[in-house]
């Protein structure tokens, strides 16, 4: 099977009145549907015989059971996804509002916090998380517009930038454009890890630290629900204030519900169930103290922050291209189950009339001969 048959299922359901799709070249006579039907009114003449479209025919059966197989694995990966962003996500607005609450203790000392320094921004970092694979609708192509979208406002702006890419499918399309400054390539292991993140981590660390870039932008895609999954740039650092994960115009990014997804069986065949879940962070108590140094808390729980930022991000990256590739093979398998029940009409019909012709002519030599 290879992958034109697939990419056309993908399209839309307008496919089916492609030439390409339903032409194939043989020496019978061609066959042309009735005008007055108003279903395949729009379908263009058809020039194959029998064997080819019976061949047709197989060839999308094998292609619907291969992509509600990828549905129904990309259904069964994205729970598990979906899992660990839920999981995750009170332990890394809880840090941020620790980090914070020790920030407001330190206001009046005079302490240097390096990744709180707000500095006027001369360059941007911006890290820049895609899929490893394709298949998956316009999941890469909409993240790569708004880091191309970024890139052009921070060049009218006279704001230098440098990129940090991360995802097979980023790296590809970074690497034929060598006029992008591109600091590092990295590519993903499958479902993230705190040791992946760690390595994005320490290279950001670096490059903030340093002062050679004086603001960290996270570009990645935000898991919203099954069908709605956003493209987002949040500010990475310096720590955006009250203690909430916020994007590059400060407008808050935390989650007020997720759905996790179930599987099923309905009628025979396996189906997907949504449950909305609702997920809580407790908030810090007012008389709330820290035994150790606030400064000591401090160097220790930044670098927890940013791996903790950074793995939450590739997480909803994962989840996200999980569920666009699962609603893109939802669509190809409609869209084979379609094209197969027209081309089954099409069959039948042609065999009709080959049927009926050979009755004609052998009626017609019966009455030759008497």
């Amino acid at each position: 099977m290879n992958c034109l048959n697939l990419t056309t299922l993908m399209s839309s359901k307008s496919c089916l009145s492609s030439t390409s799709l339903l032409s194939c070249h043989s020496s019978t006579n061609p066959f042309q549907l009735p005008r007055s039907s108003s279903r395949f009114s729009h379908v263009t003449p058809i020039h194959c015989g029998l064997r080819e479209l019976r061949n047709r025919i197989n060839s999308v059966k094998n292609t619907q059971k291969i992509t509600e197989a990828m549905k129904l694995v990309s259904a069964a990966k994205v729970r598990r996804a979906q899992e660990a962003v839920v999981n995750g996500r009170p332990f890394s607005e809880t840090l941020v509002e620790v980090l914070y609450y020790i920030n407001e203790q330190l206001q009046t000392e005079d302490i240097d916090m390096p990744l709180t320094n707000i500095r006027p921004v001369k360059k941007v970092a911006l890290v820049v998380i895609t899929g490893d694979r394709g298949l998956c609708g316009g999941f890469n192509n909409n993240i790569i517009k708004i880091a191309e979208a970024r890139i052009a406002v921070l060049k009218n702006q006279g704001v230098e930038y440098t990129v940090i890419s991360v995802g097979k499918k980023g790296k590809s399309y970074f690497i034929r454009r060598p006029h992008i400054p591109v600091d590092r390539f990295l590519e993903g292991m499958g479902f993230p890890t705190a040791k992946e993140a760690q390595a994005i981590a320490d290279d950001v660390f670096s490059l903030f630290v340093s002062e050679e870039v004086d603001k960290v932008e996270l570009l990645y895609t935000k898991f919203v629900s099954f069908v709605k999954f956003v493209p987002v740039i949040q500010t990475l650092l310096p720590l955006s204030p009250k203690g909430r994960i916020c994007d590059m115009n400060g407008v808050s990014v935390d989650a007020d519900g997720d759905e996790f997804f179930r599987l099923t069986t309905k009628e025979g065949k396996l189906a997907v169930e949504r449950d909305v879940v609702r997920t809580e962070t407790a908030e810090l108590s007012p008389i709330l103290q820290f035994e150790q140094d606030p400064v000591q808390i401090l160097d220790a729980l930044l670098p927890l922050y940013l791996n903790s930022q950074i793995l939450k991000a590739l997480q909803e990256s994962l989840a996200s291209e999980l569920a666009a590739r699962m609603c893109a093979m939802s669509n190809a398998t409609d869209n084979a189950v379609e094209l197969k029940k027209s081309l089954s009409i099409i069959y039948n019909r042609e065999r009709q009339a080959k049927i009926t012709g050979e009755l004609l002519e052998i009626i017609a030599g019966a009455d030759a001969l008497t």
